[in-house]
């Protein structure tokens, strides 16, 4: 046998028990994901299909097949309407809010003192890291119609303050307003990072062509901050489209269905025990998620 042949053969077998003991490193994560997340993916896809109920739990495989009856039965849903609208309301108004206010913020602190920039980092990021569930607690005490703080100060300026969590005609701005302050530092964040990795060089560049300050930021600035603008743009987009614990904790969706998500909603009918139903709102969720990640990423993308 030659030694060509002899060289391959134990190459070939070095390269499979490579293969081997990656897969058996990797083998715990599979199992996990297989159990925890690809499991119930299917499962959950699967019962979209299916006029699966609370009742149904004990005998899941005795449950009828309903084809594309609960997707029908989604857009049809006056209450699914409603929440996608105001789920489409508040991204329309709150991604551009976050992202513009962190990015004007970002540029302000990246002008700063290295000890002030710190300072003001942490005091605009720390909302961000508390739990949106104590945020969403305090905010509702100050926005309270009755004891709330803002409605406190402006009837002690003789001013009868609206029902801010209670009257359907500013409960989701409300929150809007709440959602914006609390995303404001993780963006503040994302900017000052893209910010920082601009080639000082483009700048000196800019300078010595005249350029003021406007155009700096017309012409450098904003172009090499495209991919950051992307990112956070997809990333806030998929987070605020699956937003819930700020109405469930608020206002419990009201006023008259006001501030209900399409989250919430799903919330509900699984609550309900509608888990078939539940399912098929999920998935529309997630192709909506998925079709407006991809628009993103066309529009958004680098020449």
């Amino acid at each position: 046998m030659s030694h060509a042949r002899i060289a391959g053969r134990h190459g070939r077998r070095a390269r499979r028990r490579q293969a081997l003991i990656g897969w058996g490193f990797s083998l715990p994560f599979v199992l996990l994901f297989g159990v925890f997340m690809a499991g119930p993916i299917v499962v959950s896809f699967v019962t979209s299909f299916t006029d699966m109920r609370v009742t149904d739990i004990r005998s899941p495989f005795g449950v009828g097949f309903v084809g594309l009856s609960n997707y029908v039965d989604v857009f049809q849903d006056a209450t699914f309407r409603r929440a996608a609208r105001n789920t489409a309301v508040y991204v329309v108004f709150a991604v551009p809010l976050t992202i513009g206010l962190g990015l004007l913020v970002a540029l302000g602190l990246n002008q700063a003192t290295i000890k002030l920039r710190n300072v003001l980092r942490l005091g605009y990021f720390l909302p961000y890291v508390t739990s949106i569930v104590a945020i969403s607690v305090v905010w509702r005490i100050i926005l309270g119609t009755d004891a709330g703080l803002v409605n406190g100060l402006l009837d002690s300026l003789g001013i009868a303050g609206p029902g801010w969590l209670t009257d359907s005609r500013y409960s989701l701005w409300s929150i809007i307003l709440m959602t914006t302050w609390h995303g404001l530092g993780l963006q503040m964040i994302i900017f000052l990072a893209g910010l920082q990795a601009i080639p000082p060089e483009l700048y000196e560049a800019a300078d010595v062509d005249g350029a003021g300050r406007l155009q700096r930021l017309r012409y450098v600035t904003i172009p090499q901050l495209r991919p950051t603008v992307l990112f956070s743009t997809v990333v806030a987009s998929i987070g605020l489209l699956q937003f819930f614990e700020e109405p469930y904790v608020m206002t419990q969706g009201g006023p008259l269905d006001s501030t209900l998500s399409v989250a919430f909603h799903a919330y509900n009918q699984f609550t309900f025990g509608n888990y078939g139903y539940t399912a098929a709102i999920s998935y529309v969720l997630f192709v909506v998620i998925a079709g407006l990640t991809a628009l993103q990423f066309r529009v958004l993308r680098e020449k």
